[in-house]
């Protein structure tokens, strides 16, 4: 199995073998009326990403699932993307019978396994990618092909920003440098949970990280989207959270940031302290270079509690159960 280190090491290689292996005829050109883009953990989080960066141009509904089951209004003119690194998620293998029967357009991303088997059965289009990695470590495969098939629907030039994208990945030692700075913030005390509060823009990222946490670092880590958390999780501020805090803002709308403002007040009044990342917007290669450096935080946490990051033994544990 290829280690965290190595798999971020060579990360940009993920995004080059989508763009050398997307093929856009794979894509449907009937009339697609909305999509859904299915997965679960990290074979998920790529979908939901993409989701996040195409909402404000897209024009037509894009939803994420991550269940056994899919809306009752799938059809014919409804687009289903199903992400699964192993192939064998039987939660993605569910959805995928459920928009067969829909007679749903649909298009897999895998590295083989039974949705593979089902998608060759009845000559569907997939991308194949490549066996070796942790799921939660092929993200650069998942999220740029969700990414590229979403602009090919949407008539943007992806391809070329992913290709732009890829410069970020000349300066690695600048983005480690990065996570150590962030890492230290929290050096006194890993053991704490993470609260990452974030704007719409970033909930994918937000939640990407926590799921990074979570694996890598067996700690737990929650995301809490803004505006919609200052009308409830604000009220719960009333003392100090013990808890390590990070802020993950665009900075693209004013009166988001002014909540930001009123958020990090109320922190400092009671007792926290915050960690923001200086981010500059929310185009791809921005996302992609928060996403590398928050991927290396994760590592680092989880050398400084000398926990193995490789290993999911809960996760495992609860896969046999369900056999």
């Amino acid at each position: 199995m290829i280690t965290h280190e190595s798999s971020l090491i060579a990360f940009e290689e993920q995004i080059q073998y989508a763009l050398k292996e997307f093929d856009e005829n794979k894509v449907p050109s009937k009339l697609i009326q909305n999509i859904v883009l299915c997965g679960l953990g990290g074979s998920g989080i790529g979908g939901r990403i993409a989701r996040g960066y195409f909402l404000q141009t897209s024009h037509c509904p894009i939803e994420v699932y991550s269940d056994y089951f899919l809306p009752n209004y799938i059809n014919q003119n409804t687009l289903v993307v199903l992400s699964s690194y192993s192939g064998n998620t039987e939660e993605t293998l569910a959805m995928f019978e459920r928009a067969h029967q829909a007679n749903c357009q649909i298009i897999g991303i895998c590295s083989g396994g039974e949705l593979a088997t089902k998608l060759k059965e009845y000559n569907l289009p997939f991308f194949m990618v490549p066996k070796g990695y942790q799921p939660r470590m092929a993200l650069g495969f998942s999220l740029a092909l969700n990414l590229l098939i979403l602009g090919k629907i949407f008539g943007s030039n992806i391809q070329q920003e992913l290709k732009d994208s890829l410069e970020i990945y000349a300066n690695k030692d600048v983005l480690q440098q990065s996570a150590n700075v962030l890492f230290k913030q929290w050096s006194n005390a890993p053991q704490l949970p993470i609260h990452v509060f974030c704007d719409e823009y970033y909930s994918g990222v937000a939640t990407r990280f926590c799921q990074q946490v979570q694996e890598n670092a067996k700690g737990q880590a929650f995301a809490f989207v803004l505006p919609e958390v200052n009308h409830n999780v604000t009220e719960s501020i009333y003392g100090h959270l013990n808890a390590n805090i990070l802020f993950l803002n665009s900075g693209n709308n004013s009166r988001v940031n002014m909540r930001f403002k009123f958020l990090e007040d109320l922190l400092h009044t009671n007792g926290n302290s915050v960690t923001k990342i200086d981010i500059k917007g929310s185009d791809l290669k921005e996302i992609l270079r928060i996403i590398y450096i928050l991927d290396w935080a994760s590592i680092l946490l989880s050398n400084a509690k000398s926990v193995d990051n490789m290993s999911v033994k809960n996760i495992e544990k609860l896969k046999d159960y369900l056999k």
